[in-house]
């Protein structure tokens, strides 16, 4: 058998071989290329606009320039932060100014649910629970982030979305909301959990305990956005300009600062306040609940 091109026989340089490869390259050409793994969704959970803004805006923007879509999922209707508006237009000014905020940022979606601020306590946490499971089987998120409810003297709505919000992994089974599991939704949990602090760092022994660890992030690059996002709460902002007017006058301290200025100090301290505490300029912190490796406890002590 004599020898074709760099020494292979000349059977494999025949017409049969050649439309052979020709079509094998043509079939690889029409395959889709290897992509690397698409980022999970990630779900928040938050009573008000402001909340996940300040403790976890630029953790959040850092994730959606990673890939994730973000959907916000907010429980109160802001029905009461403004100065001087009535609760119907203070509603609709702030789930407006919530809109802009959350575009800036890069969420996905905004859903507001339109429960009353500041009385969630009159609300079943049953029924925000199985909302908030709805919307986990709707949208399949991998990370879920709400307010850490474990964290001393917050707010009442903050605490009971946290509460409720921990307790919604719960129902991953599809023996919850079995008309939900009827209608093709069956139960979803999402893997990753990250509970925020809304308006100042952890303390000592507010969190990391228990298989919770406590997580920083650096989110020096991301700053000036969630600023920017967390200015668009105008109707909220200038309400914190009054009081924190009033403050600094009782103590002496008297301002004319404008209301995007007060803000900015508030958030600059903040992150530089956590950032301190991990050698960085601005961070975030969370108490984070990760995947578990491994064989299962409840598996290990009954082997043999």
């Amino acid at each position: 058998m004599s020898a074709g091109r760099k020494g292979f026989p000349r059977m494999f340089w025949s017409a049969p071989f050649r439309s052979a490869s020709l079509l094998f390259w043509v079939l690889c050409a029409a395959l889709p290329a290897q992509e690397t793994p698409s980022k999970g969704p990630v779900l928040v959970a938050t009573a008000g606009a402001r909340d996940y803004l300040f403790g976890a805006g630029g953790t959040l923007a850092r994730m959606i320039d990673e890939g994730r879509p973000v959907y916000i999922v907010q429980f109160g209707n802001d029905e009461k932060d403004s100065v001087g508006l009535s609760p119907s237009q203070t509603r609709l000014n702030n789930n407006a100014d919530a809109e802009r905020a959350a575009k800036v940022l890069g969420a996905k979606e905004v859903l507001n649910l339109g429960h009353k601020s500041g009385e969630l306590a009159y609300i079943s946490s049953s029924e925000m629970r199985n909302q908030l499971m709805a919307l986990m089987r709707l949208y399949k998120p991998e990370i879920l982030f709400f307010p850490d409810w474990y964290v001393h003297y917050i707010e009442d709505d903050v605490y009971r979305v946290g509460r409720m919000a921990e307790e919604s992994p719960y129902g991953g089974g599809s023996y919850f909301l079995q008309e939900l599991t009827y209608m093709g939704f069956p139960g979803y949990a999402a893997r990753e959990y990250y509970f925020y602090s809304p308006y100042r760092p952890y303390r000592p022994r507010e969190g990391g305990e228990g298989k919770a660890q406590m997580k920083h992030v650096d989110i020096g690059a991301a700053f000036e956005r969630k600023v920017r996002a967390i200015l668009e709460l105008k109707t909220a902002n200038q309400r914190y300009a009054v009081e924190t007017r009033k403050r600094l006058e009782l103590a002496g301290k008297p301002t004319a600062a404008s209301p995007g200025d007060l803000v900015r100090a508030y958030l600059e301290e903040l992150a530089a306040t956590v950032g301190r505490k991990h050698g960085l300029r601005y961070a975030e912190e969370f108490n984070h609940l990760g995947q578990e490796r491994g064989i299962p406890e409840h598996i290990r002590e009954r082997a043999r």
